[in-house]
């Protein structure tokens, strides 16, 4: 129902992924995007979708949006690669702001090197 709209803001999301390296991002949806479908509500919509390993960590069946959402991410190549190489969460709310934050992985050597520290 949403994967078209989603799929329209694609590329901008792909830019912002890759700026969430750096700070937080703050994208302003178009809310007639989801009036269109009929979609929107006055109170508009909430939702939390964590990628982790390259897929969804946590429960968003309830939302049809965030389920779109995650499927046409997960379906993008660069963003798919993205999400294997760290994790991010991507919520949306009320006011259709969505905010991309970048979580970055801790490697295992990384890991270990603190352990021998903390060791020493």
């Amino acid at each position: 129902m949403y994967t078209q709209v989603w799929s329209k803001y694609l590329p901008i999301l792909r830019i912002l992924f890759k700026k969430s390296a750096s700070a937080e991002q703050v994208f302003n949806l178009n809310i007639s995007d989801f009036e269109k479908i009929g979609a929107a509500r006055k109170a508009g919509y909430k939702f939390k979708i964590h990628f982790s390993k390259g897929r969804v960590d946590n429960v968003i069946s309830a939302s049809e949006m965030a389920k779109d959402l995650a499927a046409t991410l997960l379906q993008d190549a660069v963003v798919k690669e993205l999400f294997m190489q760290n994790d991010y969460t991507i919520s949306m709310n009320t006011k259709f702001q969505l905010t991309i934050s970048f979580i970055p992985n801790v490697s295992e050597e990384a890991v270990a090197l603190v352990s021998e520290d903390e060791q020493a």
